[in-house]
């Protein structure tokens, strides 16, 4: 082996990778395939999401949006809101002087959502933000509550997201993240995986025309630690008093934490 070949395989070896879905990819690629997948999916985001849970998924936001107790007055972050399930929500529970900002990394998300919220009549007191929730462009102490759906699965370094949801917070603040997890029931991890890796992928060729992002999808959720795990990653982020709510048999998780000091 020359010395260049030798060089070049320890340049590939010392590049940090991660996981997408059951790939590894350099670290540096993550954030441009989850875009790719989300702007694939987006126009039919929701339609997918009713389908794929049969309209659970929204009992779930909403048991979200009941524990967040967001007040009059407020000023609420919803990471990768998307199509602004959780906002349209909370929206009317923080007016009419509290407001609400949607942010997510994919333009093409945001503009659904922000056609569905004024197609809904939700203007005022709403701002669509494209960011990056690892490096979020706000303040310390913005915000008295912050939300985050489904998306932190997709993100390439969760801990830096975990961290920037803690700057973010005030005193006393509180974060929701609601996320696929592992299920608790006896019996219930064999079912799902059944209907998981054979059904989802074919409904997301049928229906968005997409059978590869929503292998991602699945794959994604598989790769997602356990409830105990994800509790731990957010009390090393600062967050205190964290709480594990599971949600049909633990398939979906809430974890809620509160910024004390």
């Amino acid at each position: 082996m020359s010395e260049h070949q030798e060089n070049g395989e320890q340049s590939q070896a010392l590049v940090p990778t991660t996981h997408f879905g059951y790939q590894e990819v350099p670290e540096t690629e993550k954030e441009q395939l989850v875009k790719g997948v989300f702007s694939s999916v987006a126009s039919k985001y929701d339609l997918m999401n009713d389908l794929m849970s049969l309209g659970v998924h929204r009992l779930w936001k909403r048991f979200t949006v009941d524990l967040a107790r967001p007040r009059p007055g407020q000023r609420v972050l919803d990471l990768a809101g998307g199509t602004g399930d959780l906002a349209a929500a909370i929206h009317p529970r923080v007016r009419p002087n509290g407001s609400i900002v949607v942010s997510d990394i994919n333009a093409e998300m945001l503009a659904v959502g922000e056609s569905r919220l004024a197609d809904k009549g939700i203007i005022a007191g709403v701002e669509f933000v494209e960011a990056n929730a690892e490096a979020l462009p706000f303040p310390d102490r913005e915000f008295d509550i912050v939300t985050l759906a489904f998306g932190i699965r997709n993100m390439t370094h969760p801990e830096r997201a975990l961290s920037e949801i803690y700057r973010v917070l005030k005193t006393g603040g509180r974060a929701l993240i609601l996320e696929f997890s592992h299920p608790r029931w006896p019996g219930l991890q064999s079912i799902y995986d059944l209907y998981s890796f054979n059904l989802l992928p074919r409904i997301g060729e049928l229906i968005a025309k997409d059978r590869e992002s929503y292998q991602y999808l699945v794959e994604s959720i598989r790769r997602f630690p356990d409830q105990e795990t994800f509790k731990v990653m957010m009390e090393d982020a600062g967050l205190a008093r964290v709480e594990v709510f599971n949600l049909s048999g633990g398939i979906v998780a809430l974890h809620r934490g509160f910024r004390m000091d």
